[in-house]
């Protein structure tokens, strides 16, 4: 009975340090335009459907985008051509029914649908990507030293909680083994 405890504490610590390890290395997030719906012509009623989804999401360099649909097409655009949703010469193309673009640096991307008058019904998009987080500077120093009130503290970088609770766990199960 002993043994059959010590052999699952191993293996609630194996998959406890495997999911650490897996938190610590994620470094891009796929997301589906539309989530269950797609890429699709929006009804008449809401055609800002899909800058509002983008609007409710944290877009980070590396992460990718992924637009399913039937008989339509993808492009990415400029801001001039996004306004006029028209591009003869887009930035990119797709028309493959399930198109993955990654997001390769911070800023503005324009999507649009190639198909003629998708996008004048709201079949198009902006994604915002966020620049990369900088560690803290370690507080506002004056450029003169020695200036009195300021403390010798220096600033910590953020751990998020999810990894800080993973290590507790790992460490506790290491107790029990």
């Amino acid at each position: 009975m002993a043994s059959l405890f010590m052999g699952s504490c191993r293996f609630v610590l194996i998959l406890t340090l495997f999911s650490t390890l897996q938190l610590l290395f994620v470094d891009s997030v796929e997301f589906e335009v539309g989530d269950d719906k797609g890429w699709v012509l929006p009804s008449s009623k809401n055609n800002e459907i899909y800058n509002q989804w983008a609007s409710k999401k944290r877009f980070q360099i590396n992460d990718t985008v992924r637009f399913k649909y039937k008989k339509d097409s993808v492009l990415v655009v400029t801001d001039a051509e996004y306004e006029k949703c028209h591009s003869s010469y887009p930035i990119f193309f797709s028309n493959n029914g399930d198109t993955i673009f990654k997001l390769d640096r911070p800023g503005l991307f324009y999507f649009i649908s190639g198909v003629t008058g998708h996008c004048e019904r709201g079949q198009h998009m902006i994604i915002k990507v966020l620049e990369p987080e900088s560690p803290p500077s370690p507080g506002n120093q004056n450029s003169t030293s020695g200036t009195s009130g300021q403390s010798g503290a220096v600033g910590m970088a953020a751990i998020p909680s999810t990894i800080i609770m993973q290590f507790i766990f790992s460490f506790l199960g290491f107790l029990f083994i």
